[in-house]
């Protein structure tokens, strides 16, 4: 076997291969005599039929056969022999096999794996926040909780913020109306965010029975790119303005909690473990986004096309169940266009990359021990642990899951000793990102 490489590009590669067409014709006809003993024909006995017979039914499709493994076969030698990654799938240009030719020649173009040279993180800068929970943060987490479960009763006065509103609206663009522009009897909660800020303001200081008209020009962003950056006039019509009263905390309010005996210091005990399981979360997470940008940064490199449209596939489709599971159901035959997805593609396919080069080389694999206490750790959100721990090491596949979010994290962690670490305080509300 003669093999001929060629460098196309950094990343680009070209294989020329030369099998020996005897050792091609030396398996057709292997092959071929094996079939004989095999093959069924009618008007033949099993085992009887001409060579000549066989030869001529099934020569072509043995050929065609032979030449393809003999392709795959040669062309993983090639690679070995070359020490080359192969990343994505190779394109094959088979030369027509001519009368007198002694050669099998082909060509196989495809990308490689980048080369990747970790670089020095001792002058990267992560910032850490850091947060005591304490009475203060469990008491605004008891207030939040109590808003949530609010219930509204009809008032007299002017709605304000927090209010529960039912509303009639209809709005037009240069006169005519657009996606979205009208609903009746929708409820509202004037100033959470749900409608445009400018569109909820309108509503305060209104009654019940009034009807409002004002003019409100969309933001450019707009996710309705038919009105992006346009403005509307809207007729708003206020059926109902409906005050919020916050459940009273005590053993009824524990128990709607889960504290089966209604014990408010027990209470107190679980929302302060919660909240501090969640901090540690968040903290966790915003140290790993900064690492990760720094890994970025620190290890350019040029990637495979060939892997970004993989990766670009595999998160359209991941998105499109996504949808899907939320019973957003796309048009039969429409797909999300992959272009929508390249950046994040290839910023995974990067730090998927270094990732794998980092545990390689400082041994930052998960270990068992590691495994079985993040198990352990996000049972402790469920009322029954012991269960979920079970079933986490019931199936492979989700230890896997598991094992690769601990090797993130022993590289997140081996990142931040190399790394300078500067602890920064932050408030309850900036981590939570509560306004």
């Amino acid at each position: 076997m003669q093999v001929n490489l060629e460098t196309l590009s950094p990343l680009e590669r070209r294989l020329h291969v030369a099998v020996p067409l005897n050792e091609i014709d030396s398996e057709v006809q292997n092959r071929l005599k094996r079939l004989t003993r095999t093959v069924k024909m009618h008007g033949f006995r099993p085992g009887k039929v001409p060579f000549k017979v066989v030869v001529q039914q099934f020569g072509a499709q043995v050929r065609h056969e032979v030449l393809g493994d003999a392709l795959q076969r040669s062309f993983g030698d090639a690679v070995r022999q070359q020490n080359l990654r192969v990343a994505g799938y190779p394109k094959f240009e088979a030369k027509p096999v001519t009368e007198g030719a002694n050669e099998f020649e082909y060509s196989a173009t495809f990308e490689i794996y980048p080369e990747v040279k970790l670089g020095d993180l001792s002058a990267t800068t992560v910032v850490r926040p850091s947060l005591e929970v304490g009475d203060a943060e469990v008491d605004k987490t008891i207030e939040i909780m109590r808003k949530q479960r609010a219930t509204y009763e009809p008032v007299e006065r002017a709605a304000a913020d927090g209010d529960q509103l039912v509303i009639d609206y209809r709005g037009t663009v240069d006169g005519k109306e657009f996606t979205g522009s009208s609903a009746k009897d929708h409820t509202v909660i004037v100033g959470e965010g749900r409608l445009l800020p400018d569109f909820e303001k309108q509503l305060v200081g209104t009654k019940a029975g009034e009807t409002r008209r004002f003019e409100l020009r969309f933001p450019d962003d707009y996710h309705g790119k038919d009105v992006a950056g346009k403005t509307a006039a809207f007729e708003v019509k206020v059926s109902r303005v409906a005050g919020p009263r916050l459940p009273a905390v005590d053993a009824e309010f524990a128990r709607r909690l889960g504290v089966a005996d209604g014990e408010m210091g027990k209470m107190r005990a679980e929302i302060r473990a919660n909240l501090e399981r969640e901090v540690r979360l968040r903290i966790k997470a915003r140290v790993k986004e900064q690492v990760m940008q720094a890994l970025i940064e620190a290890n350019p490199m040029d990637l495979p096309k060939s892997l970004v449209q993989l990766e670009m596939q595999h998160l359209a489709g991941q998105a499109r169940h996504d949808l899907a599971t939320r019973g957003i159901a796309l048009k039969d035959g429409t797909a999300l266009p992959h272009e929508l997805f390249e950046k994040q593609a290839r910023r995974r396919l990067h730090l998927g990359l270094v990732f794998a080069e980092l545990v390689k080389a400082h041994e930052l694999h998960a270990k068992p021990e590691q495994v079985r206490a993040a198990v352990e750790e996000q049972a402790q959100s469920y009322e029954h642990p012991d269960e979920v721990v079970k079933w986490y090491f019931q199936s492979p596949e989700r230890l896997r899951e598991i094992e690769s979010v601990v090797a993130e994290d022993n590289v997140v962690n081996w990142v931040s000793s190399v790394a300078k670490v500067q602890d920064k305080a932050i408030t309850f509300d900036e981590l939570m990102g509560n306004k």
